[in-house]
């Protein structure tokens, strides 16, 4: 089994959810900066166009397939990828080992009042855990150095940022240096599930692969963004032929 798969010039590692937590924590026990994607078929899409997202995420430290699309798009080529690993249980496992193993935690993100219903949520489910520090994802630029000491003063283990794609993997990745923390991973919607004002897909539906299906369903006016999974389909049938 390769590390690392190629789907439409995007690299993703061909990992188990046990592995990439693994490697997450390896990261923790270096404590120099590290970066993890979670890559679906509308990030890959946007990757198309967006070269700055493109080379942030083929130079990732770890970019686990968190979709079915791109579960499908690998085993289309022939490789033989094992599973999905959905970022949102990558947190929660990476939630519950903290509330273990001591590691320390910072959300920034969302809504203004998410972040912190999404704390006590997770303060409630993880007995023990450290969750040192919260911002919501509404800021200036004029904002970003006093974020970026407060992250920083809060000495976090791991930075949960939840600012929706590609913003989030572009601001972490240009302030992964000067935030110097072992582990940094954008979440999208983590923090509104958490907090319960999004519900994930029924578990049969999850693992059917059609947890999308359940999203459109429920959300009906993510039908533009979900358009992106049709398209990328489609773009690597024609990569496949071609």
């Amino acid at each position: 089994m390769t590390d690392k798969v190629t789907v439409l010039d995007i690299g993703i590692h061909n990992i188990t959810m046990t592995e990439a937590v693994n490697r997450a924590e390896n990261f923790i026990a270096k404590k120099v900066p590290h970066l993890i994607a979670t890559a679906n078929a509308e990030m890959v899409m946007m990757a198309q166009t967006d070269s700055e997202l493109a080379t942030i995420l083929n130079t990732a430290d770890l970019v686990v397939p968190d979709g079915a699309g791109v579960v499908w798009a690998a085993r289309h080529h022939g490789y033989t990828m094992p599973e999905r690993v959905a970022g949102y249980d990558l947190v929660q496992r990476l939630l519950a080992e903290a509330a273990v193993k001591g590691y320390r935690i910072y959300m920034f993100g969302s809504a203004p009042g998410i972040v912190e219903q999404a704390k006590q949520a997770a303060e409630q489910k993880y007995q023990g855990v450290q969750i040192v520090g919260t911002r919501n994802g509404y800021f200036t630029a004029q904002d970003e150095p006093a974020i970026i000491e407060h992250i920083k003063a809060s000495k976090p283990d791991i930075l949960l940022a939840a600012l929706g794609v590609p913003k989030q993997e572009k601001w972490l990745h240009k302030n992964l240096a000067a935030l110097n923390i072992p582990l940094a991973i954008g979440v999208g919607g983590s923090f509104d599930v958490m907090a319960g004002n999004v519900k994930r897909a029924p578990l049969w539906m999850q693992h059917a692969n059609i947890e999308w299906l359940y999203r459109l369903l429920s959300q009906p006016q993510r039908i533009i963004r979900m358009s992106a999974l049709p398209r990328f389909m489609l773009k690597v049938i024609a990569a496949k032929k071609g």
